[in-house]
C-alpha cells in the first residue's frame, strides 16, 4: 500500500509556471506506475501525465503536451508536474495516483491509490 500526498499549488497568472510535487510514504514506490489527474469544478476527473516505474515511459493529456512535463525521483519517493506556460483552463484540483500495472493508462479507475489533491488557479 502507497499513501500520496500532493504539495505546490497555488495561483499564478496566465503564462507562469508551477512545479507540483506528490510524496509517497509506503513500501516500494518504485514499484508504482505514478499518474497526475485534474478535476475542475462541475468536470469530470481528466488524466494529465502518466510516468512509468523507472521513469523511462512517460505519455501525456493532448491538453498539456508540451507544456507539462511528469518526472519522478524513486531514492526520494516523489513524482513531479512540472507545469509552463500556463492557461486559465488549467485551474483544477491535481491529482496524482498510483498503480502496480506499470501499463500506460489514461482511465482513472484503473489507478489504486490517490492523494488528496492541490489546488492549481491560473488567472487571465
Amino acid at each position: 500500500q502507497v499513501q500520496l500526498a500532493e504539495s505546490g499549488g497555488g495561483l499564478v497568472q496566465a503564462g507562469g509556471s508551477l512545479r507540483l510535487s506528490c510524496a509517497a510514504s509506503g513500501r516500494s514506490f518504485s514499484s508504482y506506475a505514478m499518474g497526475w489527474f485534474r478535476q475542475a469544478p462541475g468536470k469530470e476527473r481528466e488524466f494529465v501525465a502518466h510516468i512509468t516505474w523507472s521513469g523511462g515511459g512517460t505519455y501525456y493529456a493532448d491538453s498539456v503536451k508540451g507544456r507539462f512535463t511528469i518526472s519522478r525521483d524513486n531514492a526520494k519517493n516523489a513524482v513531479y508536474l512540472q507545469m509552463n506556460s500556463l492557461k486559465p483552463e488549467d485551474t483544477a484540483a491535481y491529482y496524482c495516483a498510483a498503480r502496480l500495472n506499470n501499463v500506460i493508462t489514461t482511465t482513472s479507475r484503473e489507478y489504486d491509490y490517490w492523494g488528496q489533491g492541490t489546488q492549481v488557479t491560473v488567472s487571465s
